[in-house]
């Protein structure tokens, strides 16, 4: 089974070859996709050398047993030689577990979207809650996050909310968000203490760097307008600010974190790639739902993934059965112990179709 990890190797050495020519450094985008695919196979290249220096122990330790004639020595040896096979057999399982097909998307930047649904000023209050979980989740694990768009409700909660996370394996961390998120709690407004229950939606988005379709410009309408919100006095000085509307579809992107429109428009363009390949993903996932019952939900938008009952400190992720408490710590961002819940979870299931 080790030798399938080769062609993962040869290629990092590939990449690192093209990353030690200085003619690199003049082409910055191919630079940093380099860099990005290096990091990537980085593990398949750990455990390649982890197994065969485990695998040279082994062979040195069989020689010990078997040409040593000091009865301590050679029991020593052989101790090592069960310590060693023991090893093997694990890495065995982590090697299986490495080369199980892997989303494509896996290694992306993504696009993650928050917007309240059902609740009124309550879902506008917990979608900015949940902004910035995602935010400082990004920022604690070295992402980089830059806010696209961030549209405020008149009580200070969330209207829509986009920013883009930048890093290796962000995607294969972040996609079991996509859905819908329940908040059950008392709002501030609520005077007679009755618990409330509201929605938003979260959407994951591959950033799309080869895209398979073309957006045609006379399908867009373009608005230009003054930039709002947090961004210095520069930021309002100009109509710098980009709406896009793919009028085929209905679907509108906004960004405005730029002084420069062309920027804006262009990083605009790219929220409105990955929310149409998006689209097209999920009318597929649509038609295909049969075959994809056993695996983590269906894919559906509409499917209520995960309820934080804050009376209880309780949050509950549906799709494994999967409860934690301490929810203002799960607020801060510590969410690790849910996706690594669901990471594994999908792991099981694509092992037991092997």
């Amino acid at each position: 089974m080790i030798e399938k990890l080769n062609s993962y190797i040869d290629r990092y050495n590939e990449v690192d070859k093209e990353l030690c020519n200085p003619d690199i450094f003049n082409d910055m985008d191919k630079y940093r996709k380099l860099s990005k695919e290096k990091a990537g196979l980085q593990s398949y290249v750990d455990l390649y050398t982890e197994y065969k220096s485990t695998q040279d122990k082994l062979e040195l330790a069989k020689e010990i047993a078997q040409g040593e004639t000091d009865e301590e020595m050679r029991t020593m040896a052989e101790t090592e030689i069960e310590q060693f096979k023991q090893q093997i057999a694990e890495l065995d399982k982590r090697v299986q577990i490495a080369l199980l097909p892997q989303d494509e998307n896996d290694n992306s930047d993504v696009f993650l979207e928050v917007r309240p649904a059902a609740g009124g000023d309550e879902a506008s209050l917990f979608g900015a809650e949940l902004f910035g979980m995602y935010r400082k989740y990004a920022e604690a694990h070295g992402f980089g996050v830059q806010v696209i768009e961030y549209s405020e409700t008149e009580v200070g909660g969330l209207k829509s909310g986009v920013m883009q996370i930048t890093g290796n394996g962000v995607y294969r961390r972040l996609k079991w968000e996509s859905g819908v998120h329940r908040v059950q709690r008392v709002p501030e407004t609520e005077s007679q203490g009755r618990v409330h229950t509201s929605t938003v939606t979260v959407a994951v988005l591959p950033e799309i760097e080869n895209v398979d379709f073309v957006i045609d410009e006379k399908d867009l309408r373009i608005d230009t307008f003054h930039s709002g919100g947090c961004g210095g006095q520069g930021v309002n000085t100009t109509d710098s600010a980009i709406r896009l509307t793919h009028i085929p579809t209905g679907i509108v992107v906004v960004c405005q974190d730029e002084r420069s429109q062309i920027k804006n428009k262009d990083k605009a363009m790219k929220v409105l790639q990955a929310r149409l390949q998006d689209m097209y993903q999920q009318k597929a996932i649509a038609e295909h739902a049969q075959e994809r019952k056993s695996q983590v939900g269906t894919g559906d938008r509409s499917e209520r993934i995960r309820t934080y009952n804050f009376p209880q400190d309780r949050v509950t992720d549906h799709r494994i059965g999967y409860t934690r408490h301490n929810i203002n710590e799960f607020m801060a961002g510590n969410i690790d112990d849910v996706i690594d819940a669901l990471n594994d979870y999908d792991t099981q299931l694509k092992l037991q179709q092997l």
